[in-house]
C-alpha cells in the first residue's frame, strides 16, 4: 500500500514537471496549395530554443519558459510570422499555421530566371546554371545563377551535361552532346517556375541525378494557383523587349484544371552587333482528375527561337573595332542580315498519369515525343574568296607579319578598310553570282537537326514507413535523328555544285554524294551530307532514404543500356568503302551499331548537430555512355567510330562533397568542400591546320580532370529589412594525364598522305596537357553585397563580385611531340625556350564587376498587384575576357614561332568578352 501511494506521488509530480515545461506545438502548410511544409525553423524568439518541422509539417518546442514569449516561424522565401504567446505550464496548441511566399521575393525570381542569356554563342557555357536562381534559395547558387553567369562562370567548373533538367519527370537533356537545351522552353518562365531542385549528388525523388544535381520543372496544372499575370520586360542583353502573360484556372469542382502561357521576345539587334532575337513561346497544361487516386495531365510547350549569333575574335579585331563587334553580318539594302542564323523549333508533347496508391504511394507514368529541327546558317563558297570580314587575309597584322617584310602601305589600307566597314558586303555576293547559272560561287545554308524523340517513363514514391522512403523509375528514349545541309539563299544563281571544294577534281573525292554525281543544289535541296542517327536509351533508378531525428541518409543506384547508330544517306567520294577490306571506312549504309552499358552509385547523410548545425557528405561514382557527339570521328563525312581510331570508353565520375550548414533567423551560411574526377573523357574539335595543311577533325581521347574546391554562401539579418550577403568559390580544375591526339582527315584516304593510313587517320600520341588549366570560366569567385526589403513591399540590393584564374583553352595538337619536330627531326634552330613560352597557357586578367537589382509591389485591389523590377549588370561597364581558344592552325614550333614573331600574330586565340553595362526592366500585373 505504501509503495502504491509513492508511486501515485511520483506520477502526480511528474505530470506537474510536464505541465511546467511549456510546450509548443502545431502544423505548418503552404497557404497557396495547402501541402506541409518541411525544415521550417520554429524558434523562441532571443532564446536557443528551435526545432524544425517534420515531413507532415509538425513540429513541437519543449522547455519553454514562462511568461510571455514571441515564437518565431521562419522559412526562407517565405513570409516570416512571429506568435506572441502566453505561457504558464499549458501545452500551447498554435493550430495549422499558414506560411505564404514573400510577394517581392517571388517577383525577382521570376524576371531574372531564363533571360535567354544562354544563347548567346554555341558554347552555351551558361546554361548549366539557367535554372539555379529559381530552383534554389542556396546563397551560393543564386550568386553564380544572377551575379557570375555573364562571365562564362560553370559550377565546380563542370558542364551543364553533369546535371539533369526534367519536366514532370522525364528526362530533357539531349542525347547528341548531353546538354539540356534551354531554349526549347524559353520565355514561359511564369509557367515553369515550379521548380524542385537537389543540388549536387543529393538524392532527387525523380532522377538519379548528375554531380551538378537535378531540376525538375512540374507543369501539374492543378499545383498552379488560381490567377494571372500579364508582363512587359526591356533589355539591352539578348532580347530588347518581351512580352509575356499567363493564366490558371486552379482546380475547379468538376475536377479539371488548365494552365496557359504565352510570350514574344524580339530585338533588332542585342548587346552585340547584329545579333536579332525573334522568339514565340506558348504553353498548355490541362489536368483532369478522375477521381481522389487518378490523375491524368497533358502538357504541350512550343518555342520558336530564332537568333543571330556572334563569334569570337582575335585580339587584334577587337582593338579596332571594341567588344561589341560581329564579323557575321552586313546591311543589305538598310537592313541588318546576319549570316549565322541559328533556329529552334522543337515542339513537346507530354500525357501523365499521376496515381495514389493509398496515402504513401505515387506512381508518375508519363509519355512524351519531341520533334522539330534546330538549323545553324552559314555562308559556303565554291571558288570564291572567304567572305569572312576577319579572315585573316583582310587584316593589318597579315601585311605586317609578311616574312618579305612588312608591307604598310597594305597595312595602312586594311586597316582603314575594317575600321570604316569590316562587315560583309552581300551586295558583293550578288554581283559574283550575277553570271554563274548552276555554279554559284557563294551560297547561304543551313546545317540542319530534324530529330523525333519518343521517351516512356514512370516513376514510383512510396513512404516503406514513418521513417523509411523507397523512389525509383524506369525509362526509354528512342531517337531518330536526320543530319543534312540544306540551301537557304543561292543569291541571284540558279544552282550550286555538290562537290567537296577540298578534294581533288581529278578524283572521285571531289564528289559530295558519287549516287548523285555533280549534282546542281538548288535552294531547298539537301547537299553536303546527309545521314541518320539511331539512338536508344533504357534503364532506370532506385533510391532508399532514411530521415531520424539526429541523421539523415541515401543510397542509390542507376543502370542504363546506350546504342548508337549511324546510317549514310550519301556515297561521299573520299569514303565510298572497299568490300576488299572492312578497315576502310565507309560513308554510305549502317555504321556497326556501338553498345554501352552505364551505371552509377551514390549515398550520403545529413547528421543534425541540432536544429541550427547541420553536417552534410555525398559520395557518389558515374560511369555513363559517350554522347553521340562523341561517338563518330566525323559523322558528317563516314561510319567511322571513335572507337575506330583510338578506344572509346564510358566517361566516369567520382565525386564527393561534404558541407557544413548553419540555419538561424538572423545567419543562414553554407560551407561546401568538394572533389571531383573526371576519367576517359572524349572530345571532338574541327578546324584547319597550317602544319598539314589539311581540314581536320581533332580526336582527343582518354582525357582525365579532376575539380577540387571550396563553396561558401552566407546571409546575415542584420536588421529586420537589412541583410548582408556573400558568396565565393576557391576552386582548382586541372587536366590530370596527357591524353591521346588523333586527327581524321576529310581529303584523302591516301596513306601516303603526310602519315595519314587508309582509313584518313594519323596517330599523334599523347599531348602533354597534365597540369593545364581546364578551360571552364573564373576557378576563383567572390561575392559581397547588401539587401534592403522595405515593409512596404519594395527593395534594393547591390553586389560586387571580384573573379579571377580564367585560362584560354589549349590546343592539344600543339602539345604533342610533332610540335617539335619534322618526321621525327627537331626543327632547325628548335629552342627549348622560346617553346616552353610559347606553349604557356594564357591566364586572363581579373575583374571586379558592379551589379544591382531592385523593385516594388503594389496592391491595387483584393489579390490584385502591380509590381516593377529592374537590374543593372556591370554598371560600371568593365571590359573583360570571358573565355578563349587556342587556334590549331600554327601546330608545330615554326609556324608558332613565325606567326608570334612580331607580336601581332594571325592565328592567335580566340576571345569572347563580357557584356558592358546592362540593364533589365519588368513591370508586371497579377490577378
Amino acid at each position: 500500500m505504501k509503495k502504491k501511494k509513492i508511486t501515485l506521488l511520483l506520477l502526480f509530480f511528474a505530470a506537474l514537471n510536464l505541465s511546467a515545461q511549456n510546450i509548443v506545438k502545431g502544423i505548418v502548410i503552404n497557404g497557396d496549395s495547402e501541402k506541409p511544409l518541411q525544415n521550417v525553423l520554429i524558434s523562441v524568439k532571443k532564446t536557443n530554443n528551435n526545432s524544425l518541422t517534420d515531413a507532415h509539417g509538425f513540429f513541437t518546442l519543449n522547455n519553454i519558459s514562462e511568461g510571455k514569449q514571441v515564437v518565431v516561424v521562419f522559412l526562407k522565401g517565405y513570409e516570416t510570422q512571429n506568435f506572441p504567446v502566453q505561457l504558464s505550464g499549458k501545452i500551447l496548441d498554435l493550430g495549422t499555421i499558414l506560411m505564404y511566399k514573400n510577394s517581392t521575393e517571388a517577383e525577382d525570381l521570376s524576371t531574372i530566371i531564363i533571360t535567354d542569356d544562354e544563347l548567346n554563342d554555341d558554347s552555351s557555357s551558361a546554361d548549366n546554371i539557367s535554372g539555379l536562381l529559381q530552383a534554389s534559395k542556396d546563397t551560393y547558387l543564386r550568386t553564380a545563377a544572377f551575379d557570375w553567369s555573364s562571365s562564362f562562370y560553370r559550377i565546380k567548373g563542370l558542364d551543364s551535361e553533369n546535371g539533369k533538367v526534367l519536366i514532370n519527370g522525364i528526362e530533357m537533356n539531349k542525347l547528341y552532346n548531353g546538354r539540356p537545351q534551354w531554349s526549347n522552353w524559353g520565355g514561359l518562365n511564369d509557367a515553369l517556375r515550379n521548380q524542385e531542385f537537389s543540388n549536387g549528388l543529393a538524392p532527387s525523388n525523380h532522377n538519379f541525378g548528375g554531380v551538378l544535381g537535378t531540376t525538375n520543372i512540374s507543369t501539374r496544372a492543378s499545383e498552379y494557383s488560381e490567377g494571372g499575370r500579364f508582363s512587359y520586360a526591356s533589355a539591352n542583353r539578348s532580347y530588347t523587349h518581351r512580352l509575356m502573360a499567363m493564366y490558371a484556372s486552379g482546380l475547379l469542382k468538376s475536377g479539371w484544371a488548365i494552365t496557359a502561357s504565352g510570350s514574344k521576345r524580339y530585338a533588332e539587334e542585342g548587346f552585340t552587333e547584329g545579333t536579332l532575337y525573334n522568339a514565340f513561346s506558348m504553353f498548355i497544361s490541362v489536368e483532369k482528375q478522375l477521381n481522389e487516386n487518378h490523375s491524368l495531365n497533358f502538357t504541350a510547350i512550343q518555342a520558336q527561337n530564332n537568333r543571330g549569333k556572334s563569334a569570337a575574335n582575335v585580339q587584334e579585331v577587337y582593338d579596332i573595332k571594341g567588344i561589341k563587334y560581329n564579323p557575321h553580318w552586313g546591311n543589305q539594302k538598310g537592313k541588318t542580315r546576319n549570316s549565322r542564323i541559328k533556329r529552334v523549333e522543337e515542339p513537346i508533347l507530354m500525357l501523365h498519369h499521376y496515381w495514389n496508391i493509398g496515402t504513401k504511394t505515387t506512381v508518375n507514368t508519363g509519355v512524351s515525343y519531341q520533334f522539330g529541327e534546330i538549323g545553324n546558317s552559314r555562308l559556303d563558297f565554291n571558288g570564291g574568296n572567304d567572305p569572312s570580314p576577319t579572315y585573316y587575309r583582310k587584316l593589318p597584322n597579315y601585311y605586317l607579319n609578311d616574312p618579305d617584310g612588312a608591307d604598310y602601305a597594305d597595312a595602312y589600307k586594311a586597316l582603314e578598310n575594317f575600321k570604316n566597314d569590316g562587315q560583309i558586303n552581300w551586295e558583293d555576293l550578288y554581283i559574283a553570282n550575277e553570271y554563274s547559272g548552276d555554279n554559284a560561287r557563294f551560297a547561304l545554308y543551313e546545317d540542319r537537326n530534324d530529330d523525333k524523340q519518343l521517351t516512356i517513363n514512370t516513376i514510383v514514391n512510396t513512404e516503406i514507413s514513418d521513417n523509411i522512403s523507397l523512389n525509383g523509375n524506369l525509362e526509354y528514349r528512342n531517337l531518330d535523328s536526320e543530319n543534312f545541309a540544306q540551301v537557304l539563299d543561292l543569291f541571284g544563281a540558279t544552282g550550286y555544285l555538290d562537290i567537296n571544294k577540298f578534294g581533288d577534281i581529278t578524283k572521285d573525292d571531289y564528289q559530295s554524294d558519287l549516287l548523285h554525281p555533280n549534282r546542281i543544289a538548288k535552294e531547298g535541296d539537301r547537299f553536303k551530307y546527309n545521314y541518320k542517327i539511331a539512338s536508344k536509351v533504357y534503364g532506370g533508378f532506385a533510391q532508399l532514404q532514411f530521415k531520424y531525428n539526429k541523421v539523415d541518409f541515401y543510397i542509390a543506384g542507376s543502370a542504363h543500356k546506350t546504342t548508337h547508330q549511324r546510317e549514310g544517306l550519301y556515297q561521299n567520294g573520299i569514303f565510298p568503302g572497299d568490300a576488299t577490306d572492312v578497315s576502310i571506312p565507309t560513308s554510305f549504309g549502317k555504321s556497326k551499331k556501338l553498345d554501352f552499358f552505364g551505371f552509377g552509385a551514390k549515398g550520403g547523410f545529413t547528421y543534425k548537430i541540432s536544429g541550427r548545425h547541420l553536417l552534410d557528405f555525398n559520395g557518389g561514382y558515374i560511369s555513363k555512355a559517350p554522347s553521340i557527339r562523341n561517338s563518330f570521328a566525323n559523322s558528317r563525312s563516314n561510319n567511322l567510330t571513335v572507337a575506330d581510331v583510338s578506344g572509346l570508353n564510358n566517361e566516369k565520375i567520382k565525386s564527393f562533397d561534404a558541407s557544413y550548414i548553419l540555419r538561424t533567423p538572423f545567419v543562414t551560411a553554407k560551407l561546401t568542400g568538394y572533389y571531383t574526377k573526371i576519367e576517359d573523357a572524349t572530345d571532338i574539335a574541327f578546324y584547319f591546320t597550317g602544319s598539314e595543311n589539311l581540314f581536320i577533325q581533332e580526336i582527343v581521347t582518354n582525357i582525365d580532370k579532376q575539380h577540387f574546391g571550396a563553396e561558401l554562401g552566407i546571409e546575415a539579418q542584420v536588421l529586420s529589412t537589412f541583410k548582408l550577403k556573400a558568396a565565393a568559390n576557391f576552386g582548382q580544375y586541372t587536366y590530370s594525364n596527357n591524353p591521346n591526339v588523333a586527327l581524321a582527315s576529310e581529303i584523302s584516304t591516301d596513306s601516303d598522305l603526310a602519315g595519314f593510313d587508309k582509313r584518313g587517320i594519323k596517330d599523334y600520341g599523347t599531348a602533354s596537357l597534365k597540369d593545364y588549366k581546364v578551360a571552364s570560366g573564373p576557378q576563383k569567385a567572390y561575392s559581397f553585397g547588401f539587401e534592403y526589403r522595405d515593409p512596404a513591399y519594395w527593395f534594393v540590393a547591390l553586389t560586387g563580385n571580384f573573379l579571377e584564374e580564367a585560362y584560354v583553352d589549349p590546343s592539344p595538337i600543339k602539345r604533342t611531340t610533332s610540335f617539335i619536330s619534322d618526321d621525327g627531326q627537331p626543327f632547325p634552330n628548335f629552342d627549348p625556350l622560346v617553346a616552353k613560352q610559347l606553349l604557356l597557357q594564357e591566364k586572363f586578367d581579373s575583374y571586379f564587376t558592379l551589379n544591382a537589382i531592385g523593385g516594388k509591389t503594389w496592391k491595387v485591389g483584393k489579390n490584385k498587384y502591380v509590381g516593377f523590377f529592374a537590374s543593372f549588370s556591370n554598371i560600371l561597364n568593365k571590359e573583360y575576357k570571358t573565355g578563349g581558344y587556342e587556334q590549331g592552325r600554327t601546330a608545330n614550333y615554326e609556324l608558332e614561332k613565325a606567326d608570334q614573331e612580331n607580336g601581332t600574330p594571325n592565328f592567335g586565340s580566340k576571345y569572347w568578352y563580357g557584356r558592358g553595362a546592362t540593364y533589365f526592366l519588368n513591370i508586371n500585373y497579377r490577378f
